[in-house]
Formats: C-alpha cells, structure tokens, sequence
C-alpha cells in the first residue's frame, strides 16, 4: 500500500517540536545559518509514484548522503575487488571523523566507506584527470541515477569552501593514509572534490529517489538500471551497518530500514519487504541534530512512518 500525503504532513506536524532537542552543525559555518525548525519528507512509493510534506522542496546540501553516491561511482567503474582493497566494510563504533582505527588496523585501511577516512579513500578513487574532471564525471552520474540534465545537478559554492578552510582534520586523514599507500594523489585536490561533493543541492525529492533505485535492485521507477543489482545490495547492506554514524545500531533497532544521514540533516532510506514497505525510498530532511550528527526529527519521522505504515 502507498505511502499518502496526509501521512506524511500528520509526521510532520506530530515531529517538527522535535527539532528544539537537537542543533545546526555550527562546525561548519555556513551551515550554522540554516533554519533549524525545517522539515520535510518525500516518498518515492512501489509505483513510482511521489508524496511529500513539510518543507520537501528546500535545497539542502547532500554532505554525507553523498558518500553513498561516490561509492555507488567507484563500484560501478572499477569493481568491489578493487574498492575493498583500498577500504573495508565493517563498522567502527567510533564517530565519523576519529583516527583511531587507521592507526590500530593492520594493515592501515579505513574500516569502511561511510565514515571520513573511507570516504575519503573512496573520493580519491574517482575517476578523471583533474579535480574539476572528477567533480563532472560525479554530477554526470549523479545526472543518469535521477534522470536529470548535469547542468541541474549544482553545488552550493559557499558551503563548499566553508568546509574546505575548516577540513584540517580530514586533511590529516588523507595524509596519514598517503603515508600507509592507501590513497594515492595531491591531498588539495581530494578535499576540493569531496568538499564540493558533500555540498552537492538536492531535496527529499531527489533523496527519495536515490532510496527507491536502492530498493530496486539499482533500477529508477522507469526500469532503467543505472546501479548493477550487486552493488545496490552492497551499498544497502553498508548503510543498514554505518550509515546513522555511530548510531547505526540503535537506528536499525528502531527504524530498521537501510539508512544515510548527513549534517545537513538530510536522511535517505530504503524499504523493506519485511516491513511491507518494499521498493519504496524515503528522503528526509531536518537541519536539527542529534549528538551523533543525525536529523532528530527526522530519525523520529522514519520511527513512526515504520510502525504506522499497513
């Protein structure tokens, strides 16, 4: 059964006094200005079919969410073989930006994609000749997964250099796996790429889109296949372990559902068969955070559309 509007706009009503409980990402600075009483949700359901609420239409920037896109990129160019050499696929435990488990794990590789280090493991992966070349090649696939022309696909140039004058810690990740030969590379150029991907535009309709392909087996609601169903099982099984940050385990308990987050407050995620909501995808977003970095009104938005949906 579809997902209904008047669903979606009792969640919002019912969590938006949510968002007082948490905070903007002020670490980086231009984010520190969002509104953080926004929220929206998008639905893309089992027909294709979209339903949205709240403020679904706001242009947010992807910031972690991205971090399955780029990884959905490099497994489609260069395989899992090759991928998982470079970066593993099991969870942490720590927060998203530590250091620690580079400097335990022998032999020195991220544990997996979604936290910094793996991230930018991956980043560094992206196929093209120069920054400016890999970015592209990036909006291109991005452009082919939601059916769109590349010029749609922009990023916000403010958010983008806020967090590459602020990104000293991801610098020195990138540095210390240089050292061990996990990346290869000119650090810069890494960090201008993976700053200006995080501060890729979107909505929780394209959020909601990127969900369903996910549900799908890698197929758009048209029936293209843009993502191998291999990998689209790979990616889900990744978010459904790391994706909520350090919270993934409690959000898997409490929600179930394959998710992502990122600070901007954005969270796509995807449904599942044994929560009759299979090939649905759902996009969140809700600039207020929890202290791991995760939408709080959003988390709750996804809670409650899993126990009240038939």
């Amino acid at each position: 059964m579809n997902v209904t509007q008047a669903q979606l706009e009792e969640l919002i009503e019912e969590c938006r006094p949510y968002t007082v409980l948490g905070q903007v990402a002020s670490y980086i600075p231009e984010l520190a200005k969002v509104d953080p009483v926004q929220l929206g949700i998008a639905v893309c359901n089992a027909d294709g079919t979209f339903v949205s609420a709240g403020d679904a239409d706001t242009m947010f920037t992807l910031q972690s969410v991205s971090k399955i896109i780029t990884l959905a990129f490099v497994l489609e160019t260069f395989g899992e073989d090759y991928v998982f050499s470079k970066v593993g696929m099991e969870p942490t435990g720590d927060a998203f930006n530590s250091i620690a488990k580079l400097e335990e794990t022998i032999p020195t590789k991220p544990l997996n994609p979604m936290i910094n280090a793996g991230a930018l493991a991956v980043t560094s992966m992206l196929p093209g000749t120069d920054a400016a070349d890999k970015l592209l090649q990036l909006r291109q696939f991005i452009a082919k997964l939601l059916d769109i022309k590349v010029e749609m696909v922009k990023y916000d140039a403010d958010v983008a250099e806020s967090e590459f004058e602020t990104t000293d810690l991801n610098r020195a990740l990138l540095y210390f796996m240089r050292y061990h030969g996990v990346i290869e590379g000119n650090v810069e150029e890494i960090i201008d790429v993976y700053t200006k991907q995080c501060a890729i535009l979107t909505n929780c309709k394209g959020l909601a889109m990127m969900g369903k392909i996910l549900s799908t087996s890698g197929k758009t609601p048209s029936g293209r296949q843009v993502i191998s169903r291999r990998n689209a099982r790979i990616i889900r099984a990744i978010m459904t372990t790391c994706g909520m940050y350090d919270a993934s385990g409690e959000f898997s308990v409490q929600v179930g559902l394959p998710g992502k987050s990122g600070v901007s407050g954005a969270v796509v995620a995807c449904g599942r068969s044994d929560f009759n909501m299979a090939d649905l995808g759902i996009g969140v977003f809700g600039p207020s955070l929890d202290a791991k970095g995760n939408s709080i009104a959003g988390t709750k938005m996804l809670e409650l559309l899993v126990q009240r949906h038939p």
